[in-house]
């Protein structure tokens, strides 16, 4: 299983240089902020899927089809 184009060692790379710059007391406070935005964008962009707009397939489907005795609204000529 990769990441997307980084393997393993880019992945242990990038770890080791996040210890060096930053120090190992610093790590785990990076670490809980990381996931917590993490978390925060996806609740985010989930709430704004939910709210999307239904696709004209979902329209149609729940629309229900117009029959004889439903009122339908009067066309007005313009002269």
């Amino acid at each position: 299983m990769g990441f997307g184009n980084i393997g393993w060692s880019g992945l242990v790379l990038v770890l080791v240089a996040l210890l060096l710059v930053f120090g190992p007391s610093k790590l785990p406070e990076i670490g809980k902020a990381f996931g917590k935005s993490l978390r925060e964008f996806k609740s985010a962009t989930k709430g704004l899927t939910d709210d999307a707009p239904a696709t004209p397939v979902e329209q149609a489907a729940s629309m229900s089809p117009a029959t004889d005795t439903e009122e339908r609204p009067a066309v007005v000529a313009k002269e």
